[in-house]
């Protein structure tokens, strides 16, 4: 179940490349994120009728604000603005680079030991991401290492958002995650946004493209991606950008003509690798167990008697 959940994933947040491709340059990259995070807050807006989510809402109101700014605002921004110089693909590979910097922070700034086959899963994944990007280095096209650096900033603070959420938000209902972040997001884009909203008539297949980013690749997605941190680990939940370039390629070659070369596949297959063992126990899944048995000493005790694999 969460392999497949993981594969759909990674498939919706790989269009999110190509939506942004086709919108950003009539829209720009922070009106286009704003009305991004305000459709996906407004179709997640149903989860307040609970008084269960509103309740935890308010009591970890800035918990969910820091996400929402660190997981959406700053990093959507981020790669809508690398889009208007990088092809869909690209941005897709080195939106893979996430799961290195999550790793890097949970073991930096977060004291967590990383075993053996999840060092060497996480290398061999960032190893196919090299292979993956290694043709699109020289593209001789201005503004590519701006751009270039812009999304990695942004999977920075992917990763940082990912290791705060797990730590912070613990028992926290993801629909409530999910609304409330965007939510946030679209707080403080908004202002921004009307400073900088595109005098020019708006295509229909941008207002097409943006719709399915608010609906499909944020609200629908962020059910996905905070129900997969509760239930199987931050890092399990980040590997998810090892999957991404597979389809973002795939999505940018088949729908906006972009080259599909014998390097993305070979890179392709190597993630691939690299994400089979980085998420087998005793790798991800072990540290993320590791993690709910120090928060809830309750879980551990039941984890030890059914005998299960911390």
């Amino acid at each position: 179940m969460n392999l497949a959940e993981l594969l759909l994933l990674a498939a919706i947040w790989g269009a999110s490349f190509l939506f942004m491709r086709v919108a950003v340059p009539e829209l720009g990259p922070i009106a286009l994120i704003a009305l991004r995070v305000t459709i996906a807050a407004a179709i997640l807006a149903p989860v307040l009728r609970s008084a269960a989510a509103r309740r935890q809402c308010r009591a970890k109101a800035w918990p969910l604000f820091v996400v929402g700014v660190t997981n959406s605002a700053i990093p959507f921004s981020l790669f809508a603005y690398s889009t208007l110089v990088l092809h869909a693909g690209l941005d897709s590979i080195l939106n893979a680079t996430t799961p290195f910097w999550a790793a890097l922070i949970m073991a930096v700034g977060y004291k967590a030991a990383l075993g053996r086959q999840q060092v060497t899963g996480l290398l061999l994944g960032f190893a196919g991401v090299l292979v993956l990007v290694w043709d699109t280095l020289d593209t001789g096209v201005a503004g590519v290492p701006v751009a270039t650096a812009a999304a990695l900033l942004a999977t920075l603070f992917y990763g940082f958002a990912v290791n705060y959420s797990k730590r912070h938000l613990a028992g926290v209902q993801p629909l409530v995650v999910a609304f409330a972040s965007q939510a946030f997001a679209a707080l403080v884009l908004l202002p921004p946004a009307l400073v900088l909203w595109p005098t020019h008539a708006v295509t229909p297949l941008v207002w097409a493209c943006t719709a399915a980013l608010g609906i499909v690749c944020t609200g629908f997605a962020y059910v996905l991606y905070f129900r997969l941190i509760a239930r199987a680990g931050a890092a399990y939940a980040a590997s998810v950008t090892l999957l991404i370039p597979i389809f973002g390629v795939l999505w940018g070659g088949v729908f906006l003509g972009e080259p599909i070369t014998p390097s993305m596949l070979v890179g392709g297959a190597i993630v691939l690798l690299g994400i089979t063992l980085s998420s087998a126990k005793p790798g991800w899944m072990g540290v993320s167990a590791l993690k709910r048995r120090t928060a809830n000493p309750q879980a551990s005790a039941e984890t030890s008697r059914r005998g299960e694999a911390p």
